[in-house]
């Protein structure tokens, strides 16, 4: 099968669908009887993943990776930003931490070079097995002040010589503006990889814009070659925290309801996916202490800054609701940074996480948590309580928590987490709520009916399915193959 260009799909703006279009390419590539990989050279999120060596990257690569049907890896996304704070982030190179800096110190520094080589390298080993590889910008290709020092557009679209797609949200309004500018500030050579406009999230019938495509078409000198329609029926795990602004905020009625406490620094949301879908629940996210004292159960998430969460919780009166609801004799669990702040204690004398060294926690587990400059990172299996069933999760926390009750056993027989009683748990795992037997376990004091079964795993591919069915239908996909296996 011939050999395929590099792909590239970037933005006129965050959040206009890129990790989205790029899955479903790398599905449609995947049918269509290649062998694609993704890339992103530089991801900020805070939602990550673990690859099968136990490296940290993006969890949209690691999404994207699955659905080309390959395990993920670091060169997938060689560099990883996970913000602190508001001015601060820990770096992640080639799924490691190598420090933290600030938002200023890292885009205007002079250490980007270092990064840039790192990602070329790595997308370089990419090229060298899979063909097409799926790349994803971030953000705009067009921020003039810092294009000189950005790592993931137009630099390593050029260092790729790959077919660049320009994605543009048609639901935030101004597309005009936004495409022409965007293209109009590119300079030659880059302007020159353009092959073509995306519309995305377009809502009503698309023959309505046909005189606005010709108008983008007439503007820019580029071809529009797709008007994707809006879809909230194809799921797609998301990284950005931007998602959690369209999730539930409230109670409501004849399900149990389960509240995600609503930290500042939440971490891999993506751990309540399976439970928001089963049909006894009722999940919503929120740090409003009335809300949280509607739950049946509360659980605290994972946090990039377990103290500086803490502390918040602590002063907008959460911390107080939670310890209330445990007290009314309400489920209460932790997981990783929620774990933490569950126990007596959370100290920090090496500064990981600021110039805080010592917080009380929360005080429902007996544990105390000392903070590591040494991060942990590697999936794991699993027995959950005393069951028999094989549990699978993966691990990303820095920082030891003692425990002589552990919740769940590990395959060479030390422990995680810490059981109080059935209602009241913490564990470092996260993608615990992913196993069946540990959902139902949660819901058991509740006395629901069994829920049908539910196959995450082959739920994922087949909204990848759709998500590629859905994008042939709005994409010429023709004219982007015919692109690819054309001469540099």
């Amino acid at each position: 099968m011939q050999q395929l260009k590099p792909i590239m799909f970037v933005g006129t703006a965050s959040d206009v669908g890129k990790s989205f279009i790029n899955t479903g390419f790398c599905r449609i590539f995947k049918q269509d009887g290649y062998q694609p990989a993704p890339f992103k050279a530089q991801n900020m999120s805070l939602n990550s993943f673990v690859t099968p060596d136990g490296l940290e990257i993006g969890r949209a690569q690691a999404v994207q990776a699955e659905a080309c049907g390959l395990p993920c890896s670091a060169d997938m996304n060689p560099v990883l930003l996970k913000p602190t704070n508001d001015k601060t982030s820990q770096v992640v190179l080639m799924g490691k931490p190598v420090g933290s800096q600030s938002a200023y110190d890292y885009f205007m520094g002079n250490n980007k070079q270092e990064l840039l080589n790192a990602a070329k390298a790595a997308f370089d080993r990419l090229l060298a097995q899979y063909s097409p590889v799926v790349m994803e910008g971030a953000g705009s290709i067009s921020e003039l002040n810092l294009k000189h020092r950005d790592i993931t557009n137009m630099r390593m679209a050029l260092h790729a010589r790959a077919d660049v797609y320009l994605v543009a949200d048609i639901d935030k309004g101004g597309i005009f503006g936004s495409v022409y500018g965007t293209i109009a500030l590119l300079p030659p050579e880059e302007k020159a990889l353009l092959k073509g406009i995306i519309v995305n999230k377009f809502r009503g019938d698309a023959r309505l814009f046909e005189t606005g495509k010709t108008l983008l078409e007439e503007l820019c000198g580029v071809p529009v070659v797709g008007i994707i329609p809006y879809r909230r029926d194809i799921y797609v795990e998301e990284e950005d925290s931007v998602a959690l602004a369209r999730k539930q905020q409230q109670a409501g009625s004849g399900k149990v309801n389960v509240v995600v406490v609503l930290l500042n620094r939440l971490s891999n949301f993506t751990d309540f996916t399976v439970l928001e879908k089963d049909e006894r629940v009722h999940l919503y996210y929120s740090n409003n202490a009335a809300e949280i004292a509607q739950a049946d159960i509360v659980i605290i998430p994972g946090s990039k800054n377990t103290i500086a969460d803490l502390v918040d919780i602590k002063n907008n009166g959460v911390a107080t609701a939670i310890t209330q609801a445990f007290k009314d004799g309400k489920t209460v669990i932790g997981i990783c940074g929620g774990y933490q702040m569950m126990g007596h204690s959370v100290e920090d004398p090496v500064g990981v996480e600021g110039t805080v060294s010592y917080m009380p926690g929360l005080g429902l587990l007996p544990v105390t948590t000392v903070l590591t400059e040494v991060k942990t990172t590697q999936q794991c299996t699993f027995q959950y309580k005393n069951s028999a069933a094989i549990c699978e999760g993966y691990e990303i926390h820095m920082g030891i928590t003692s425990s002589n009750t552990p919740l769940n056993t590990m395959p060479h027989g030390h422990g995680d987490g810490y059981i109080l009683n059935d209602r009241c748990w913490g564990t470092y795992i996260h993608g615990i709520l992913d196993n069946p037997v540990v959902v139902d376990d949660l819901l058991s004091p509740f006395r629901l009916e069994a829920a049908a079964p539910f196959d995450y795993n082959n739920y994922k591919h087949e909204q990848y399915d759709k998500l590629a069915q859905h994008l042939r239908e709005h994409v010429d996909i023709a004219y982007i193959y015919s692109q690819l296996k054309s001469e540099q």
